[in-house]
């Protein structure tokens, strides 16, 4: 593939989590894998004891850019997303303009290939405005440069159902899906935490687990009456995981995220005040954290979703009723799932992939993501060393927002490398070069 330069030979990686092997990445590609392999132009990398992964898919970003620079850029997200060891985010709607016709989405698509750290996928809005009123330009965006198959009024539930029924009906026409924020807005005026015992005991408004819930609901019902593709945003309530469960024992074409902060965070930490943990949908309970985990783990919730979403510190360096609702996941997701599912026997390495590339590229309809790691295959490739353990620091990090809940925790695991399109983006741990669109003909991909 033009653009790419390099020769590489990845030596005694352990491949999923299995055996050691050898990858030759050459020309954008994998072009052998096995064990004494030799090539005298390649750059050798000594893998002993890394696991080697497909590189990682997020279906749930946050990049900001256009309009919120103070917040996020392509440019600071992305290297965010290479170090996290991402080769792909889903960039969501709510930017200022709003990402909801041809040219907004194009915007920001090219911003991802100037920057060149991973492949950056726009998410269309579902409505003009995200104001829930009519529906956005969804064939235009699908027509566009940026192909776009995903699209979410995230942030906001698209709660008229005669429209989300119209926005599922749309989008089977070009293999679409939405992706609902799934909150009943009713239900959750003013809410500022999980509704439960600690927002009793804090007096703060709750947000009751219903009002994900019955919005879950009602879609799962409306995908299966129009037979349609339906994704639902970050999950966060034991109810939504059994709802979810029904649905596809029924068939019904739905699919489910998960982040890495609901896996492992309670309410309970909101006691502190500290606005860091205040994020929409809240921190549950921790049933509700094991029920996520079990969820992610037999398969009921698909994927994990970072909804990375970074603030200016002074949105969160305030009073928790002013404070915005968000937290930064791009550079701790991996840890955070190595942390709560692979080590405590809930998944395996193989799993780990399915959840974090394979899926999610399926969801986004992204055919060089997600990838076996077999010859002829594209090397969107990371190098992860399972063993490592390290401190979140916040302000160490990429990404322009400092708004980590990980903050001062000790994390398992870390990316060495990242491999995208066969370019490293990533070595030995730090930022390396963007991938060199600009060595790459006119129309490449």
């Amino acid at each position: 593939m033009a653009g790419n330069t390099g020769t590489y030979l990845i030596r005694g990686a352990s491949i999923l989590g299995g055996e050691p092997a050898d990858l030759l990445i050459r020309d954008g590609v994998i072009a052998e894998t096995g064990t004494g392999l030799s090539a005298g132009d390649a750059t050798v990398i000594d893998a002993a004891g890394l696991v080697a992964l497909p590189g990682m898919v997020d279906v749930h970003t946050h990049l900001r850019e256009p309009g919120r620079e103070d917040a996020e850029t392509v440019e600071t997200g992305t290297r965010a997303a290479a170090l996290g060891g991402y080769t792909a985010v889903h960039a969501m709607a709510n930017s200022t303009p709003v990402a909801d016709t041809a040219g907004v989405v194009e915007q920001v698509y090219t911003l991802g290939r100037t920057a060149g750290w991973v492949d950056v996928r726009p998410v269309g809005a579902v409505t003009v405005g995200l104001a829930g009123e009519q529906l956005a330009e969804l064939g235009a965006m699908a027509d566009s440069r940026a192909r776009v198959r995903m699209f979410s009024d995230d942030g906001i539930c698209v709660h008229d159902p005669v429209l989300m029924r119209r926005a599922l009906e749309y989008v089977k026409a070009f293999d679409g899906v939405v992706a609902q924020h799934a909150q009943e807005p009713r239900l959750t005026a003013g809410a500022q935490m999980n509704e439960g015992e600690v927002s009793a005991v804090l007096g703060l408004t709750g947000w009751p687990a219903v009002a994900e819930e019955s919005i879950i609901a009602r879609d799962v019902l409306l995908a299966q009456h129009v037979g349609s593709r339906l994704h639902v945003c970050h999950v966060s309530t034991a109810g939504s995981v059994d709802i979810i469960r029904w649905a596809k024992e029924r068939g019904i074409d739905v699919t489910a995220e998960v982040t890495p902060h609901h896996l492992l965070l309670t309410d309970d930490l909101v006691r502190s005040y500290d606005p860091v943990f205040k994020v929409n949908p809240p921190l549950r309970t921790d049933a509700d954290v094991q029920a996520l985990r079990a969820g992610l783990a037999d398969g009921t919730i698909d994927v994990v979703g970072t909804d990375h979403a970074p603030h200016p510190s002074e949105h969160k360096e305030c009073e928790w009723a002013q404070a915005a609702m968000g937290m930064t996941g791009l550079e701790t997701a991996l840890s955070v799932v190595q942390h709560t599912m692979i080590e405590t026997g809930l998944m395996g390495w193989a799993d780990f992939a399915r959840v974090t590339s394979t899926t999610p590229a399926r969801i986004g309809r992204l055919g060089d993501q997600g990838r076996p790691l077999e010859a002829g295959e594209p090397a969107n490739v990371i190098l992860v060393d399972p063993a490592a353990r390290w401190t979140v620091d916040p302000y160490r990090m990429a990404t322009m927002g400092r708004n980590s809940p990980f903050k001062g925790r000790e994390l398992p695991g870390k990316v060495v490398a990242t491999f995208f399109k066969g370019h490293p983006t990533v070595l030995d741990g730090e930022l390396n070069t963007p991938y060199p669109y600009a060595a790459a003909p006119a129309g490449a991909a």
